[in-house]
């Protein structure tokens, strides 16, 4: 099932909600809405789902537009933040409630209702939850029954608004592996909403940036991390360092620092903001060209990384790097030391994010 969205608007009072989206998302994706808090992505998912109405725009499922039609006439299942499981109902109960509650001439018999829980539980791995109530479950086995449950309906969409945004960081980190794991297994077209860069670019096909209400960049994991399409996206997914920059020749990076200008300084062109990545700096004893002298100020070991806070020395600027730690180790690196570092990779930007 496709979805496509075209001129989508949506306003609360003055609020633009979700500001003129435009987004296609094809038959069996797994697609992320990532972003801040009110960039919209809620919004857009209640908006697919039927469950707010555009102020304008259309929603297509399969190229046949849905837009007037009711939440229960779309064919989407959704699973929210909060599990929303019925807490009087035994967990085959639950999974089976939208079965059971289905018109007279649509609905199952009470067997094949069985039938068809005992089969989802397996496949979220519950089966021996089944006569247990929710209240017996963990925060991440409530999560998974949610999601059976959604199944249950053989929904044509899947929503699922922040689905793991309630548990601890494990919990969390275990589940979007599963979550990955499922969806490969019943290829479902499947949206949901995340604020965790690191949930988004480990489980999703595609990931939509929204900012705002409007889409920033569209693509998958690797085209937005690795080719950002603006500066906002480029400081939203992970740690990123600004180094005031000159281009030469249009398109060339010269000296990543606010320092002195190289010898060539009459070669340089337009001011820009350069963007770096902590892990994307080399960490030198000697000075080389185009390298920013800077004092070690802190360094944190986090399991197999160790992060590097420096202080340039031609300016006010905190400068953060990232070593695996053999390669840490190898440079006998100590708090208060002077060293030289050495972008490996930047993306410069000039005026109006160009």
């Amino acid at each position: 099932m496709s979805i496509e969205v075209q001129q989508l608007r949506k306003n609360f009072g003055d609020f633009k909600a979700v500001d003129n989206v435009s987004l296609s998302i094809k038959s069996g994706e797994l697609t992320a809405l990532l972003g801040p808090s009110g960039s919209g992505k809620t919004t857009l998912l209640r908006l697919i789902a039927g469950l707010e109405q555009a102020d304008s725009g259309r929603i297509l499922f399969n190229e046949e537009d849905i837009s007037d039609r009711h939440v229960s006439e779309r064919g989407v299942g959704f699973v929210f933040q909060h599990y929303a499981l019925f807490k009087h109902m035994t967990v085959a109960e639950n999974v089976g409630f939208g079965l059971s509650v289905k018109p007279k001439k649509f609905r199952p018999s009470n067997t094949e209702i069985k039938q068809k829980v005992q089969k989802l539980l397996e496949l979220v791995q519950l089966d021996w939850t089944a006569d247990r109530y929710p209240s017996q479950l963990s925060g991440g086995q409530r999560q998974r029954i949610a999601l059976a449950r959604a199944l249950a309906v053989e929904p044509k969409v899947l929503l699922l608004d922040e689905p793991f945004g309630a548990l601890d960081a494990k919990v969390r980190a275990e589940l979007r592996r599963w979550l990955r794991r499922l969806h490969d297994e019943i290829h479902v077209t499947s949206v949901f909403v995340t604020h965790d860069q690191e949930e988004a670019l480990e489980v999703a096909d595609r990931i939509v940036v929204m900012n705002k209400g409007r889409v920033e960049q569209d693509g998958t994991p690797e085209q937005v991390y690795d080719h950002p399409a603006n500066p906002f996206v480029y400081e939203f997914l992970g740690t990123v360092n600004l180094f005031h920059a000159r281009v030469r020749d249009g398109d060339q990076l010269v000296q990543p620092s606010s320092a002195d200008l190289p010898a060539a300084a009459e070669q340089l062109e337009q001011p820009g903001l350069a963007y770096v990545r902590p892990h994307e700096i080399d960490v030198l004893h000697a000075k080389e060209d185009d390298a920013i002298a800077a004092r070690l100020d802190l360094i944190t070991v986090v399991g197999p990384t160790v992060r590097l806070e420096l202080q340039s020395q031609h300016a006010d600027q905190i400068i953060h790097v990232e070593l695996d730690k053999t390669r840490f180790k190898q440079l006998g690196l100590s708090v208060g030391q002077h060293t030289w570092l050495k972008p490996r990779y930047s993306r410069v930007f000039l005026g109006e994010g160009i």
